[in-house]
């Protein structure tokens, strides 16, 4: 089922029209990037300049006040357009959204940042390290931030910093001794001390530049200590995290638009017509179709159920992980199916479908995590009949 089936009012429609209308500039460079893994600039530039990295401020921010569905609307667009661009800006979609929906920073500070994004910054988690995983699992981060007269001092190493060389501010999760818990300080990237380390050489989304962010006695005041552990963030449910699974539906979608496109094309010599005549070709293409039916009204069912709310809190904290899960494990399986239509053509680095392949797999390790999404789901089932 098509994605326009889902777009409800004239403010999405605007913004779908607008990131398909610039489809041609934001792919321009989408091959050399993922080969050189080099950072899509001129795509970032392009919807900051459009007002697209604003439109989650409230507003009374000065911003569109966009929803968890219309984000996750035009994350899937993108998702088609470009994986990695769409990857990319969607942390900070995700990010500005979940902080001014939770408003736990102090209104000067949500004032004082809200100018920034209208001015045109950009803003990510620095949450990642090596020695500790993923901050999913509740390690306790090494990176630590010690108490100095009226500013912290924060030393450690971040890992998977997405956006690392783009990025005007970083939330940095720290330690803090003093506290005995962990907090997120927003840090500008010009500070002293900070460090991009260009060591990003992954298989997957080579665009992203999420590389390492060294904090070598980066001094930050106090009022920039924006979330502490134990506050309000963390006891609410998080639907700007389907930013996610937005953009590997886009992936899948754009996979299968490629193989039906080359199936309605391709006449080798061994048949009349083109392979789309072909029974076996056409009953792949209706499982990617189910397939991606299944995943987009997943997705989209349990946005609606989170905005208009008819089961309990942690019902809809359920469904939330497992949209992750079944989209993106879905999303794995067009684009494989898409490959065994294509045939070895798939494996070409000139083709798209290659880069599908391999950026789509990234959204297995982005959270939250399918052990713990099934983990809970069987919990879930075992409360319900205990």
């Amino acid at each position: 089922m098509s994605r326009d089936l889902f777009i409800k009012n004239d403010f999405q429609e605007e913004w779908v029209n607008k990131l398909e209308n610039h489809k041609e500039a934001l792919q321009k460079y989408a091959n050399k990037n993922d080969l050189n893994a080099e950072f899509p600039y001129d795509n970032i530039n392009w919807l900051i300049e459009q007002g697209y990295t604003k439109l989650v401020l409230p507003e009374s921010y000065g911003g569109s006040g966009a929803t968890p569905e219309d984000i996750i609307l035009f994350q899937e667009t993108l998702g088609k357009i470009d994986g990695a661009t769409a990857l990319a800006i969607g942390w900070h979609m995700g990010v500005v959204g979940q902080i001014y929906q939770e408003r736990i920073w102090s209104e000067s500070l949500l004032k004082e940042f809200s100018e920034d994004i209208l001015n045109g910054a950009i803003v990510n988690r620095a949450v990642s390290e090596a020695e500790t995983g993923s901050p999913t699992r509740g390690a306790r981060p090494s990176t630590y931030a010690d108490h100095e007269g009226d500013t912290y001092i924060i030393n450690g190493v971040k890992t998977f910093t997405t956006m690392s060389q783009r990025l005007t501010h970083f939330l940095i999760g720290a330690y803090i001794p003093e506290k005995e818990s962990v907090g997120f300080f927003l840090v500008p990237r010009e500070t002293e001390g900070l460090e991009i380390v260009e060591n990003w050489d992954m298989l997957g989304m080579r665009a992203t530049e999420s590389h390492d962010l060294v904090l070598n006695n980066v001094k930050v005041q106090e009022r920039y200590l924006v979330e502490v552990a134990g506050d309000s963030r963390g006891n609410q449910i998080n639907p700007w995290n389907l930013h996610i699974p937005a953009v590997y539906l886009g992936i899948g979608q754009a996979a299968r638009d490629y193989a039906v496109d080359f199936a309605n094309e391709y006449s080798p010599g061994s048949i009349e017509g083109v392979i789309a005549d072909l029974p076996p070709v056409q009953q792949n293409i209706g499982n990617m179709e189910l397939e991606l039916s299944m995943a987009r009204h997943y997705l989209y069912s349990v946005i609606h159920h989170y905005l208009n709310p008819s089961v309990t809190q942690s019902q809809i904290d359920v469904e939330l992980g497992a949209a992750k899960h079944v989209v993106v494990n879905h999303s794995i399986k067009v684009i494989d199916t898409a490959m065994r239509i294509v045939g070895a053509k798939s494996l070409q680095m000139e083709r798209p479908l290659q880069r599908y392949y391999r950026d789509v797999r990234a959204g297995l390790h982005n959270p939250p995590m399918d052990d713990v999404t099934i983990s809970k789901l069987a919990k879930k089932a075992i409360e319900e009949r205990s």
